[in-house]
């Protein structure tokens, strides 16, 4: 039962900042177990998960790429495991579809080996090396010279996870429309004015995705890293050339960069996408091509990083442009994996903002980054796999939340 805010007495143990499907998950997290916390989520928007949570091609990472020690490695395979039981216990549609990571070439053999050594490493289930000739034992119409095949990949509809997180409760508020405009500390606790008021919390966990530095940078944590906005558009199969893509066609990503590339992916609906591009995108909710957001823009010109990023990887930049300027040549690139896949075969689909942190340096950050300050956890950096990974990133927030709630 919620309280009655006073100057000295919180309304709320804690305040989960961002309605996305990581927030959720962390006000469940906190509101279950022997030892439940009033919870109150504040959501900018008028329904929860309608950022990156609804805009992403509904992959179930199974821990291939991570770093081995990194959090994403360390978060991703149990995140996994949680969701896959989860869903199923709450009758969420998921399907372990599987995936193929395929070399297109030679020249791709030992980007796959070092695939295959932190997939191993990292405990990604059921995982098989496959030559060229196994590859049409999984995906008929895929060509390639070699393979990693992933089964325990999967796809789910995040929205419908994140619907369910909310409806489940167990004793957490969710206050739509309430998005936070200032963050005082005064006498142990913190005040978060929003757009519906003000709610008074012992303790705050901050997940808000494209607009994380922000508020950690009003809540006193450093300015670096800042979000620089992406823009991801995805291509639709026509229902007729379905059948050519049995589950998720992937290509052997660059490893210096956090994108793993154009990939084609069967989602649960039983659509085919083909995506994303990765293009700056002028504004946080730049899901149109006519949004502009002025000071998103000023926000990624001013910061150093973006400058230093672009100079790093504008012929990577160059490419990116090409595709989203030609579904001819977005098409050939699919092309390569299935060759029957013609451009006249996709038309636009839907668009996504991946919310990316970028460091002072220039580099693009490749983990998960939690900060703190005084009575606060921020998530700065979340992209994929944080869906995936979501309960376990709740774990892992929840017990460092308890553990600062119980010292103070």
């Amino acid at each position: 039962m919620s309280l009655s805010p006073t100057e000295d007495r919180p309304e709320v143990d804690v305040a989960v900042v961002s309605g996305g499907i990581v927030g959720l998950a962390v006000a469940r997290s906190l509101a279950s177990g022997d030892d439940p916390l009033s919870v109150r989520v504040l959501e900018r928007d008028a329904v929860v998960g309608g950022h990156q949570t609804g805009h992403n091609s509904g992959v179930v990472h199974a821990g291939v790429y991570y770093l081995p020690g990194s959090l994403k490695a360390q978060l991703c395979v149990e995140g996994a495991r949680l969701l896959y039981a989860y869903c199923e216990q709450h009758g969420v549609p998921i399907d372990r579809r599987g995936k193929l990571i395929v070399a297109r070439d030679a020249s791709e053999i030992p980007a796959l080996d070092e695939l295959t050594r932190r997939a191993t490493a990292n405990g990604a289930p059921g995982l098989r090396r496959l030559a060229a000739e196994e590859i049409e034992e999984v995906e008929p119409h895929c060509r390639g010279v070699a393979a990693i095949h992933s089964p325990a990949t999967g796809i789910v509809d995040y929205s419908a996870v994140a619907r369910a997180l909310a409806l489940e409760g167990l004793g957490a508020t969710v206050a739509t429309g309430a998005e936070v405009a200032g963050i005082e500390r005064k006498r142990g606790a913190l005040t978060l004015r929003h757009a519906k008021g003000e709610t008074r919390a012992r303790f705050a966990v901050f997940c808000a995705g494209a607009w994380s530095d922000r508020l950690a940078v009003m809540a006193g944590a450093p300015a670096d890293p800042r979000i620089v906005p992406f823009r991801g558009a995805y291509l639709r199969l026509r229902p007729e050339k379905r059948d050519l893509v049995r589950g998720l066609i992937y290509p052997v990503p660059d490893p210096a960069l956090p994108f793993l590339g154009v990939h084609l992916t069967r989602h649960i609906d039983g659509e085919v996408s083909l995506g994303p591009t990765a293009l700056l995108a002028p504004g946080r909710e730049a899901y149109r091509l006519r949004d502009f957001d002025v000071a998103d823009v000023a926000a990624t010109a001013s910061w150093p990083g973006s400058w230093r990023m672009a100079r790093r990887w504008w012929r990577t930049g160059a490419t990116e442009v090409r595709w989203a300027a030609s579904r001819r040549a977005f098409a050939r690139a699919a092309a390569v994996y299935v060759p029957e896949l013609d451009p006249g075969d996709f038309s636009p689909y839907f668009t996504g903002i991946r919310a990316q942190a970028v460091a002072r340096d220039g580099a693009l950050v490749d983990d998960f980054v939690i900060h703190e300050t005084p009575g606060a956890l921020h998530v700065r950096n979340a992209p994929s796999p944080a869906a995936t990974s979501a309960l376990a990133i709740a774990e892992l927030l929840g017990d460092r939340a308890r553990a600062s709630l119980a010292a103070a």
